[in-house]
């Protein structure tokens, strides 16, 4: 066994996904000189601690999550201190807001420049933009601006340094209930991690699928877990809208233990074996067995069969994205249709199905800019941990300009400041 002779440097970035069925961790080296980021190690471990992603079982979650951090510091031959964590299920909001204020004069060099724009100023109008009324139970994890609006200018993505006497901002904020951020701390603080702060996962999966082009002119991640289903639309370089469904991949296995009365386990084997996201590229022909008990009869089943159950759960899976998709504040079509990522994505002929519902072209969203995942890490079930990993490089991308402190960082900090006084 190699021994963990490596603490976690400064270059060293980790990413932990939670997901329903499986938490995967994934450790990279960043080299500043040339911008180049590689996968040093990667762990998985599958668990059941986690529902429509809502903890549940807090021991279940430690458990699975040692398990795949010592993979992945095995692999990486590094000792993992602190990382980002993914967050996701229906206590996630997502919200458009905005807000204004007067530009104050300002000098530069000892000439007087009137009312120039500063970083403070951005920071000001963010905070006044974010200040909305929450319920006691929920905090904001990301503050992330669509645009900002100098007197008549609108569609400025960094206002510092230009002059104006009224400055706007229009935000999309994600907020999170308390209590979940606070259990999943607890998980990896039992472990002695440190986190350093939360993402929302399709936000995180957009990191390392998604171009800057497909930012701009409109796309669609959505990310399919196995409780639920992540999505985050983007336009003019902007998140417009975020949602989290509570539907994801499991429900296509449960579908199926039920109508062949078989179990989950089976069940999900033959869905990744024999399924169809669209019945009428199955074949009605070709056959398999169902797993009998010794003494019952073999019973079979074609794959057209077994693929309508599916294509009828992915139908309305879709329909609901797509309602979510029409409440994004965007007025044209996404250009670049809808990415798909997670591990629903993997399913036979979804992008045919996708398609079809949405009326956009659809790709799946495999990771990418990020050495050595061809080898081990090209799936997009892979997307939200390796997003992950980009966080902390890349967070300036989401909030160009602004040199105060980072929502999420602030955020972070008061639940780890609530976490020391209720644990």
């Amino acid at each position: 066994m190699i021994p963990l002779n490596r603490g976690q440097e400064k270059n060293i970035q980790v990413g932990i996904d939670i997901g329903s069925s499986q938490i995967r961790c994934a450790i990279v080296e960043s080299n500043p000189m040339d911008g180049t980021t590689k996968l040093l190690g990667l762990g998985k471990s599958a668990f059941s601690g986690m529902r429509k992603g809502s903890l549940i079982h807090i021991d279940k979650t430690i458990a699975a999550l040692d398990d795949a951090l010592k993979e992945a510091e095995l692999m990486a031959n590094v000792k993992v201190e602190r990382a980002i964590m993914s967050i996701s299920g229906e206590q996630i909001r997502g919200i458009n807001t905005q807000g204004a204020i007067a530009v104050h004069k300002s000098s530069t060099q000892n000439i007087p420049v009137e009312h120039e724009i500063s970083a403070n100023d951005v920071h000001r109008v963010l905070e006044l933009s974010k200040a909305i009324s929450l319920p006691m139970d929920r905090d904001i994890l990301h503050v992330l601006p669509q645009e900002y609006i100098i007197d008549t200018m609108g569609s400025i993505k960094d206002p510092v340094g230009m002059s104006g006497r009224r400055l706007e901002a229009r935000i999309h904020l994600v907020t999170v209930a308390t209590t979940a951020a606070k259990n999943l701390a607890k998980c990896a603080e039992e472990l002695g991690i440190e986190i350093e702060g939360l993402v929302f996962q399709s936000l995180a999966a957009s990191l390392p699928t998604l171009t800057n082009d497909e930012k701009e002119l409109g796309v669609a991640v959505v990310d399919i877990g196995a409780g639920t289903t992540d999505i985050t639309v983007f336009n003019e370089g902007g998140v417009r809208h975020s949602a989290v469904i509570g539907l994801g991949a499991n429900s296509i296995t449960n579908d199926i233990a039920m109508m062949l009365q078989i179990s989950i386990e089976e069940a999900e084997k033959i869905k990744l074996q024999f399924a169809s996201a669209k019945a009428s590229l199955s074949s009605t022909e070709l056959d398999f067995d169902l797993p009998a008990d010794e003494g019952e009869l073999v019973r079979k089943v074609s794959e057209h069969e077994l693929s309508r159950y599916v294509e009828a759960r992915m139908v309305e899976l879709f329909q609901m994205v797509s309602r979510e998709i029409g409440r994004a504040d965007i007025n044209e079509r996404l250009t670049f249709g809808v990415v798909l990522t997670g591990g629903g994505a993997l399913l036979k002929n979804i992008v045919s199905l996708a398609g079809e519902v949405f009326q956009e072209s659809v790709r799946i969203g495999y990771p990418k800019g990020i050495s050595g995942v061809v080898d081990v890490a090209s799936s997009p079930v892979y997307a939200n941990v390796l997003g992950l990993t980009l966080w902390k490089s890349r967070e300036d991308e989401f909030n160009p300009g602004v040199i105060a402190e980072k929502p999420l960082v602030q955020s972070w900090i008061k639940i780890k400041k609530w976490f020391k006084e209720f644990f």
